[in-house]
């Protein structure tokens, strides 16, 4: 925890967006609507003056936090995109209390400092994982709400979901694609620049952050596999991707929160 190192400017806007983030969660009934959009609007331009002003200032710093942070941040843009779309979605709620939660943690704990002489592969690699990292994140998002819209038609209640459920669900799968070319891709410069990027003599490194990569590669290849070739859908797709979701959240939020909490290590 390195709380006490964040400059004003950074706690200014750290509060600042978590506060707005509060409003837009626990003011919707009793604000106007107006209100609630303009405090989503101003916690989602906060929150990503926050994650430039870390990750670009004059001390960068990266790790498990901020990784949640960015995803939790890129949700929140896309959900801002189809809400103009389907202005009944409800997952603003949610959405504002994680945002409150990462923008929070992430200031609580900033991560390990960036070497200035870092590998000029390593901001792509990085990219392309978090953009992953956001994709899987937003079909997540979507395939919870879908699964509670569907209980709710079996039960014959009113879906009030904003968005057709079949239209829903390629949506969630369409991000599942998207986010599959990007953690294929990611893999593939970690495993052709592993030296470049970490300085390993060898030409790929088995750790866990490595195993668990792999294996959530494994499990959307064969969510993907899965529909297409045998028409998954509903509970055992959703099931898989969840498994293959956690498994990726596992590979880097979950090797460096031990490495960085557990074992007070900063690389």
């Amino acid at each position: 925890m390195i709380l006490a190192s964040a400059s004003p400017l950074s706690l200014t806007l750290t509060t600042g967006a978590a506060l707005a983030y509060a409003v837009s969660a626990v003011g919707a009934s009793r604000l106007g609507a107006r209100t609630v959009r303009v405090a989503v609007r101003l916690a989602w331009l906060l929150h990503g003056v926050v994650l430039a002003w870390n990750l670009f200032g004059a001390e960068p710093r990266f790790g498990f936090a901020p990784a949640l942070s960015v995803t939790t941040w890129l949700v929140a843009a896309v959900y801002a995109i189809e809400s103009h779309v389907y202005p009944l979605l409800q997952t603003r709620w949610t959405l504002s209390a994680l945002g409150a939660v990462a923008v929070l943690l992430a200031a609580l704990f900033p991560g390990a400092p960036l070497h200035a002489n870092a590998s000029p592969w390593l901001p792509l690699h990085w990219a392309l994982g978090i953009a992953s990292y956001g994709l899987f994140g937003v079909a997540v998002v979507h395939a919870w709400f879908m699964t509670r819209t569907e209980a709710r038609i079996r039960h014959a209640a009113d879906p009030h979901s904003g968005m057709p459920l079949l239209t829903m669900e390629r949506l969630t799968f369409r991000f599942v694609g998207a986010g599959f070319i990007l953690l294929s891709a990611t893999l593939l410069v970690g495993i052709l620049f592993e030296k470049q990027l970490y300085g390993s003599a060898a030409p790929l490194k088995w750790d866990h952050k490595t195993a668990f990569s792999i294996l959530s590669w494994l499990a959307f290849a064969i969510l993907l596999v899965g529909r297409a070739r045998f028409g998954w859908r509903g509970k055992r797709a959703v099931r898989v991707l969840y498994i293959g979701s956690g498994l990726l959240l596992l590979a880097y939020v979950g090797s460096r929160f031990v490495m960085e909490i557990i074992l007070g290590r900063s690389v």
